[in-house]
This record gives C-alpha cells, structure tokens and sequence, in this order.
C-alpha cells in the first residue's frame, strides 16, 4: 500500500508499487496505460493486462482481455474496504495513521473472508 495526494494519478506511484515484486502479470485499469509504466513492467518480466486509453496516440497493443477479467477482484475489495468510514472519508490527519487504518481494515477483512474471491 502507498498513499499519495487525491490529485496523483495512477501511473506515478505504479513504478513503486510493481518494481522488485515477482508475479505472473500485472493488472490494472486504463488510468495505468503510460508507455513508462508497462516499459517497467515487461523488464521485470511478468504480463501487462492493462487495456489502451480510447484517446491514445500510439499503435495498438494486444492485451490479455480474458486476464484483465480478474480485476473484479480487486474491485471487490476496495469496495469492502471503504464500508469503513474512517477509511472512506480520510478523517486522518497524517499519511502514517491513515495508513495504520487501512492496514487494520485490511486485516479485519482478511480475517472474515480469507481467500474467498
């Protein structure tokens, strides 16, 4: 987890969040489709299944739709992460305790569903 300003975008911190991480692929949504970010990652060598931008200049580029599917996962748990309040509406001051936060609500829903999808 990173936390960052509401006005960074979703390319900025990918580089951090993806560099050093083993895997089989990396999926991500449209705000990730930055020539700089899936460059990083097909360094590392895991599968980009990131879908173009509508508007992007650049040729198109194959991806594994039937990979990015998978993301609903994710969605899942975002969503079941903001149920709680304090993590929705950011009511901490400091980037460490709202960090803190997330982390426990992690762990509070890791401990209900585990695994579960």
């Amino acid at each position: 987890m990173l936390v960052t300003p509401g006005q960074t975008g979703d390319c900025l911190p990918a580089g951090a969040l993806i560099e050093g991480r083993a895997g089989d692929a990396v999926i991500a949504d449209k705000g990730c489709d930055a020539d700089r970010a899936i460059d990083l990652i097909e360094r590392q060598g895991p599968k980009a299944a990131i879908p173009q931008r509508r508007r992007r200049c650049t040729k198109p580029r194959a991806f594994d739709a039937k990979l990015h599917r998978e993301r609903h996962r994710t969605g899942f748990f975002f969503d079941r992460l903001k149920r709680f309040r304090r993590v929705a509406t950011r009511y901490e001051k400091t980037a460490r305790n709202y960090l803190a936060l997330a982390h426990t609500g992690c762990l509070r829903i890791w401990a209900k569903f585990g695994d579960a999808p």
